[in-house]
């Protein structure tokens, strides 16, 4: 005669009950449930971007290449004292050597001069690495290239180190003579005012209040 296991009556309640509850949920994944530390979608951090650099050094290198050119092309072609017209008397070549600053004022204080324009050249550079616009980069470009050509004058022209004399050349009527590197800079303290009146700071972002 064959005797029948008998399963506990508590082991098969268990079961029942093991079967009929439903299965203990997962924890969810923190990356789609989303964690604190995470950031918030809606203000995403800003983003660096090289192709500013790329443009602030490109506007500066070409605007120092032309300066440099066009005084090299001065010196050869035109003898002081002996302006040639362009254009009537809206503009001509007049060659003279400047040894102080814009329009000729400061003479005699060339070294302090250079020194000033190496400090901004180098605040430029340091400032570059924040920029986050098209404007600033263009601006922060011509005021390097401009900065820099004149700050060559300064040091490696006659008559001695730091006592060069600036190479100026282009006269319009009723203004100073200037050269490319004057006018890169002007340029550049124009688009530098116009970004400050529209509200865009230095990294691209705008300034709500405006």
């Amino acid at each position: 005669m064959q005797r029948t296991r008998r399963t506990p009556l508590n082991q098969t309640s268990s079961r029942q009950a093991g079967d009929d509850a439903e299965p203990t949920p997962e924890p969810a994944d923190h990356e789609s449930a989303g964690s604190p530390s995470s950031p918030d979608p809606a203000t995403p951090p800003p983003k660096k971007s090289w192709k500013w650099t790329l443009i602030f050094a490109a506007v500066g290198l070409v605007i120092l290449g032309l300066d440099q050119l066009t005084k090299a092309l001065a010196l050869q072609h035109l003898t002081p004292g002996e302006p040639v017209n362009v254009i009537g008397s809206l503009l001509k070549f007049n060659l003279i050597r400047n040894s102080g600053a814009a329009f000729s004022l400061g003479a005699g204080y060339t070294p302090y001069i250079s020194v000033i324009q190496i400090t901004v050249a180098a605040g430029v550079v340091y400032l570059s690495r924040r920029l986050g616009s098209v404007g600033w980069a263009i601006a922060f470009g011509l005021l390097f290239g401009g900065a820099v050509g004149n700050i060559m004058d300064r040091v490696f022209r006659e008559p001695s180190p730091f006592h060069g004399h600036v190479i100026d050349f282009l006269q319009t009527p009723h203004w100073a003579i200037f050269n490319v590197a004057d006018m890169a800079v002007t340029t550049a303290a124009c688009l530098l005012v116009l970004q400050t009146l529209r509200g865009v700071r230095l990294d691209g972002t705008k300034d709500q209040r405006k």
